[in-house]
C-alpha cells in the first residue's frame, strides 16, 4: 500500500486540529525537499527508529548481458538502498 501526500496531510490534519493545514502541508513540503536535498549530496537519511536511505553509486563499467552474452557499457548510476527498523519490521509481521 502506498500513501499520497494528500492522505498523509489529511492525517496529520486529523490527528492535530490545532495546526492549520496549509502550515502541515508547507511542513512535509519541506522535510520531504531536505531528504530529496541531502540524498543528492550523496548523504544518508536516517529517521530513527523507523527506516535509514543510503545513497548507493554503481560504478560505471563494462557488464554482460545475460540473455545474448553481448558486452555493454553501463554509465556510473545513483541507486537508494531502503532499509527498514529491526522495531517496525517486527510490528509489521505481527500476527493480528
Amino acid at each position: 500500500m502506498s500513501v499520497a501526500k494528500s492522505d498523509l496531510i489529511k492525517e496529520l490534519t486529523d490527528n492535530y486540529p490545532n495546526f492549520l493545514k496549509k502550515d502541515l502541508t508547507k511542513l512535509v513540503d519541506i522535510i520531504l525537499i531536505e531528504m530529496q536535498d541531502t540524498l543528492k549530496r550523496g548523504e544518508r537519511v536516517e529517521l530513527r527508529d523507523i527506516f535509514t536511505l543510503d545513497p548507493k553509486i554503481q560504478k560505471e563499467g563494462i557488464r554482460r548481458n545475460p540473455k545474448t552474452g553481448e558486452k555493454v557499457f553501463v554509465k556510473e548510476k545513483k541507486s537508494i538502498l531502503f532499509k527498514i527498523s529491526k522495531e517496525w519490521a517486527n510490528k509489521i509481521n505481527e500476527k493480528e
